[in-house]
């Protein structure tokens, strides 16, 4: 029978509820703790060192939304929506999990209306400060902000290999690259191509430990510094994976431009983002879009926006692949 439109409107309505017992759930690792097989809800409570009769409540709710399944006697095991929240899983989603659900996140959120209301950032009226500014102030946030983004990196750098073809390539740049996880995965694909790895100083004092696991250190130079002031120059292509979002246009444009200088004249610049469904689809995108007005004040963009925001910065959109379920590689040109 179709629900009634006002039970599901309900359930939309509670999503926080939702988001907030899956935060939980990645946090305590429970994922991982059923990785093997089923268990009771009393030995995840023990493994995790959670309150045996709240943790069996938490992962109720949960198997009714499908992240777990509940079986007699109290026992759980992964769903595959639940497997995306092992540690280890080809589609790991439980370190954005982890991530979304830490307070100072789920402030900004609370404060939507202003942003709806006046324009300005949720997180900035509420916290004083930007997101970026945050992090720094707060080590171990930090730390969780970039275990999610490895963690997503990981997630899609197959099908980002399978999009775009960088055996054309001799050296590429990463420009905010992280602690390194997609041009590892670029290069440990293409033994002859080189690679620049290139995001802030702490971020980047960590990456020579994944660059070594994936047997591709030798082959890619580490550099730290602003993508507003200055990225290595004469690469190939340069890839920007999941930035340019985080930035309003005047932002981004300067980022751009800052690309745009250190490229030659056959260059490639490649985005790697989300691209705004046309009116009535994209859900995730467009909540998205919403994230990055409350949080680091950036914004999600039609294809059409993508160009503006290219020949702002003398450059070309050339074409487009789409890179996985929600992303899209972007390809542009200098003029």
């Amino acid at each position: 029978m179709t629900p009634h439109p006002s039970t599901e409107l309900f359930r939309l309505i509670n999503g926080y509820q939702i988001t907030q017992a899956i935060h939980v759930a990645a946090t305590l690792g429970l994922a991982d703790h059923l990785k093997g097989g089923p268990r009771s809800s009393d030995e995840l409570a023990s493994l995790a060192e959670a309150h045996p009769a709240t943790l069996y409540r938490l992962l109720r709710a949960l198997a009714a939304v499908g992240v777990f399944h509940e079986d007699e006697g109290r026992q759980f095991s992964l769903t595959a929506m639940g497997d995306c929240l092992r540690s280890d899983s080809p589609t790991p989603v439980g370190g954005w999990a982890a991530f979304v659900g830490r307070p100072y996140v789920w402030q900004a959120w609370g404060h939507l209306l202003h942003s709806a209301k006046t324009g300005e950032n949720a997180f900035g009226s509420f916290h004083g400060k930007s997101v970026w500014q945050y992090r720094a102030e707060h080590p171990d946030e930090s730390a969780i902000f970039d275990q999610a983004m490895t963690a997503l990196s990981r997630g899609g750098v197959e099908a980002l290999v399978k999009a775009y073809d960088f055996s054309q390539f001799q050296h590429i740049a990463d420009i905010g690259g992280g602690q390194g996880q997609a041009i590892a995965g670029i290069l440990a694909a293409h033994p002859t191509l080189r690679g620049t790895l290139f995001d802030q100083p702490h971020v980047v004092d960590k990456a020579r430990a994944l660059l070594t696991q994936a047997g591709v250190n030798d082959r890619c130079d580490v550099v730290a510094g602003s993508f507003f002031e200055s990225v290595p120059a004469g690469a190939d292509a340069y890839i920007l994976r999941a930035i340019i979002h985080d930035w309003e246009d005047q932002e981004a444009i300067l980022i751009l431009k800052v690309c745009r200088q250190a490229m030659k004249a056959a260059s490639k610049l490649l985005l790697v983002e989300q691209i705004v469904a046309p009116p009535n689809e994209g859900l995730i995108g467009k909540l998205g879009d919403l994230n990055m007005l409350a949080v680091p004040n950036g914004r999600e963009r039609t294809l059409e926006e993508f160009s503006g925001l290219f020949a702002a910065a003398d450059l070309t959109l050339v074409r487009t692949a789409a890179a996985g379920p929600r992303l899209s590689v972007i390809e542009a040109k200098p003029y």
